[in-house]
């Protein structure tokens, strides 16, 4: 495959596409090519449609220029020929740049649409160009992890999953245990449990305890790793009851908070800075029980932070990546908790706290119903953010994706950990599954895939040995 720089790229103005909705063409912001720009997405509905020709199948870069209308951060979403790749994300006011990659397009004529997801940009132009190759290194990660004192366990782990990534990929569910309701629909419908069970610490934040909340994923832990599992967990952190300004059981919602982080941080509130530790104090003791009981853990803490609708992402970048690294030296330093394998989920490099904080980045990606492409550009995004070359993985999803395109594609996620409820579930409060975000014949096809590796292939982790 050849490399084109984008000078070479064929160019489709956007004003000569067909406009839908409250899009309209305009021409009165500079720095534009072509007659004009659209503008004017502010409804769901408000979209434009480019048509492109390609000469040759083969992966493609597009490069959607735009601008921001105000200058914030937006992002709109993109289908090729009606199935989602990706979105694009303009934040400047001036025309800029923003790159989906690794597009496959057959030769032929294509629908290439961008419609109305936050809206407010002005769509310039369309380049594509010939997609440079995948470096193959990008899959050679760091085998040590950043806990120089990790268990054995963990290191037996993350050693599998090194020797597994870029070859295979790891499955994973969000249910309440080995036999949740999720966990059961896959198993009823594959013959098959997922090598991976999410969990989450929620339950024991200490304003939920203080409701009558009752925790009891440690159990299920336990128990999935003792059959065979993995365990991954997130913690949504019910921010302290004095930060609670809406209904309780939300409180890790902004929205539900009135937390101000870096006002804890920076030490204008040490009281909150105590009611946090407290928080860290109660989820360390559970940690503590799966090390005693040796399971390691893929610890997934302060995730998605920069959509800003969690609060510990809502002060920004730099109180968040403050209160990470606090939380990484509190556990690990301060209560000695090995057993952590650390997956970083800020989603978006602006947030990412170092090398030496992080083992593996993930990224949740919930493109729709029924959408099972590899979501490859975003998979190139993550992989782009360490020099380290950190593993990555899709540690949260709606859809599953198809097996064929990601390998195709070049975007081998370690794992996938699809989130519960109705992405496999239908309404009817039972374990049947539901066919919404995911059809029975690709759920098959994903857990029947050689390739994709089940609780079932998994081999006895407490004796794989450690390769650094």
């Amino acid at each position: 495959m050849n490399t084109y720089n984008w000078e070479e790229a064929d160019v489709y103005e956007a004003e000569d596409g067909v406009l839908f909705g409250n899009c309209k063409v305009a021409n009165t912001a500079s720095g534009f090519g072509g007659t004009g720009y659209v503008e004017g997405f502010t409804d769901d509905g408000d979209s434009v449609t480019v048509t492109i020709e390609i000469s040759e199948d083969g992966f493609y870069d597009l490069d959607f220029v735009s601008a921001s209308s105000g200058g914030d951060y937006k992002e709109n979403n993109v289908t090729v020929d009606g199935e989602s790749v990706g979105v694009t994300s303009v934040q400047s006011s001036t025309f800029t740049d923003s790159i989906l990659e690794r597009i496959y397009l057959t030769a032929g004529t294509h629908e290439i649409n961008i419609s109305k997801y936050w809206g407010w940009i002005m769509l310039d132009e369309i380049k594509v160009k010939h997609s440079d190759d995948i470096d193959p290194s990008i899959y050679e990660v760091n085998r040590t992890l950043c806990n120089p004192n990790a268990t054995e366990e963990a290191q037996r782990l993350y050693s599998y999953m090194c020797d597994m990534y870029g070859n295979h990929i790891i499955s994973g569910q969000v249910s309440d245990g080995m036999y949740g309701l999720e966990n059961t629909s896959i198993y009823n419908e594959t013959g098959e449990y997922p090598a991976i069970l999410g969990l989450d610490m929620m339950e024991y934040s200490p304003s939920r305890v203080a409701h009558g909340s009752v925790g009891n994923s440690v159990e299920s832990a336990i128990g999935y790793w003792n059959q065979g599992g993995i365990v991954a967990y997130c913690w949504h952190w019910n921010a302290p009851e004095k930060y609670l300004s809406g209904v309780w059981y939300s409180g890790f919602y902004t929205e539900h908070t009135n937390i101000d982080l870096a006002k804890i941080l920076n030490g204008q509130d040490d009281e909150g800075y105590e009611l946090l530790m407290q928080d860290i104090d109660a989820i360390a003791t559970q940690l503590k029980i799966l090390q005693d009981a040796g399971v390691p853990i893929l610890w997934r803490p302060l995730h998605e932070a920069s959509g800003g609708w969690f609060w510990w992402g809502a002060s920004g970048p730099d109180a968040y990546k403050q209160l990470y690294i606090l939380l990484y030296d509190k556990l690990t330093n301060e209560y000695g908790l090995n057993n952590l394998i650390w997956v970083w989920n800020g989603q978006s490099a602006d947030w990412y706290p170092g090398d030496e904080y992080v083992d593996i980045i993930g990224w949740d990606i919930y493109p729709g119903e029924h959408v099972y492409t590899a979501q490859t550009n975003t998979f190139l995004e993550a992989a782009s953010i360490s020099e380290d070359h950190k593993m990555i993985v899709l540690s949260e999803n709606g859809c599953l994706f198809d097996p064929d395109l990601a390998f195709r594609d070049g975007a081998t996620w370690g794992y996938f950990c699809t989130w519960c409820g109705e992405f496999v579930l239908k309404s009817d409060g039972f374990n049947t599954y539901g066919e919404k975000y995911t059809e029975k014949d690709m759920l098959m096809k994903v857990y029947r895939d050689e390739r994709v590796i089940t609780r079932d292939d998994l081999p006895d982790l407490t004796t794989y040995p450690i390769n650094k």
